[in-house]
């Protein structure tokens, strides 16, 4: 293997990795927000809610598009297995975005006959974000492999633990919607944030743990890959230091700090996905397919990084302009519809 077809792959999935967490984290407050929809009480409470990432929200899911796109162009033969894995979930997935995007645009014009619109922004918020969950608990399983294709059945996806999986991202997500509220929000709906906070924090380091108990016990080499010498001791830092941001957040909560719970709850989720990455590089597929199984031609890669390098740095500084001119608090009665 030359190291052109070595570095490759690895900076393509680099590339990639970064744009899931960056979707995770981005889209995953807005999704939260409306996994939390229901609990607001008040049309002026949702307004405001909804105002806060009203400029946000669609620029965000321009990491689901890279990170998918990504797969397919740069390992074909891994997205050729894991898409007929997960269809229908990655279906459910899809139709419960659009449902929601239409939701959130058609809400605002249907008033006072919204309510049908306020329902779906938050059913398909919440299937989204569990059919995500789902993805991830099926890929986290392992997918039945055989002479480089899938080999499983429509429904193996469909297990206790990836049911789990989904609603972990529903907590995680509608933990990084009430830390968004709280950094974004005033009056009564960053009050309604805070005290929702606490006990999504603690459902959420609840299914940390769940998940780190359940992969090692079901999966041998991940097991082996936490828990051997000297592997033990360079992993530790890593649980402890989940444990340290976990009560950063607590105090951020407790304490009425505005950024200081977001930021967190973000770091929370990068230490989880990390944790993820760890347990299972270099598989793409686990553990059958490796990033050096799966990747597409030398030229076919290095074609496309060059198109990946003039665009990644255009839509970062899209992304930090928006937030940097929608910056502040939206306050009851304020918006941008």
């Amino acid at each position: 293997m030359s190291t052109l077809e070595f570095s490759l792959p690895v900076i393509w999935a680099l590339l990639i990795g970064v744009a899931v967490a960056l979707y995770v984290v981005l889209d995953g407050f807005d999704l939260g927000l409306g996994i939390l929809f229901p609990f607001f009480k008040t049309e002026a409470q949702r307004d405001q809610a909804m105002n806060t990432v009203a400029p946000f929200w669609d620029g965000n899911e321009t990491w689901l598009v890279l990170g998918g796109g990504g797969l397919w162009v740069a390992f074909p033969k891994a997205y050729a297995v894991i898409m007929p894995a997960v269809y229908l979930p990655i279906i459910v997935m899809l139709l419960a975005l659009i449902f929601r995007g239409v939701a959130f645009e058609f809400r605002w014009v249907a008033k006072p006959h919204h309510h049908r619109w306020d329902v779906a922004f938050a059913a398909g918020s919440t299937l989204a974000a569990f059919a995500q969950g789902v993805v991830l608990g099926a890929l986290l399983q392992e997918i039945r492999v055989e002479n480089g294709q899938f080999a499983g059945g429509a429904f193996d996806w469909l297990t206790p633990f990836s049911i789990m999986c989904g609603l972990a991202l529903v907590v995680g997500y509608a933990l990084l919607g009430a830390t968004w509220l709280m950094m974004k929000a005033g009056g009564d709906v960053e009050h309604l944030a805070r005290r929702m906070g606490t006990p999504l924090l603690l459902g959420m380091l609840g299914f940390i743990a769940l998940v780190s108990v359940w992969t090692p016990l079901q999966i041998g080499r991940i097991a082996e890959r936490w828990f051997s010498l000297p592997n033990f001791y360079w992993l530790a830092p890593l649980p402890l230091a989940t444990l340290l941001v976990a009560w950063l957040c607590w105090r951020g909560i407790q304490n009425d700090r505005p950024l200081l719970p977001f930021a967190s709850a973000a770091g929370l989720f990068l230490l989880a996905y990390i944790g993820l990455v760890i347990s299972n590089a270099p598989y793409l597929v686990p553990p059958s397919i490796t990033l050096w199984d799966a990747a597409a031609h030398p030229s076919s890669q290095v074609f496309l990084l060059i198109g990946a390098v003039i665009l990644l740095p255009m839509i970062l500084g899209y992304t930090v302009f928006v937030f940097w001119v929608f910056r502040g608090k939206v306050q009851p009665g304020e918006g941008y519809h």
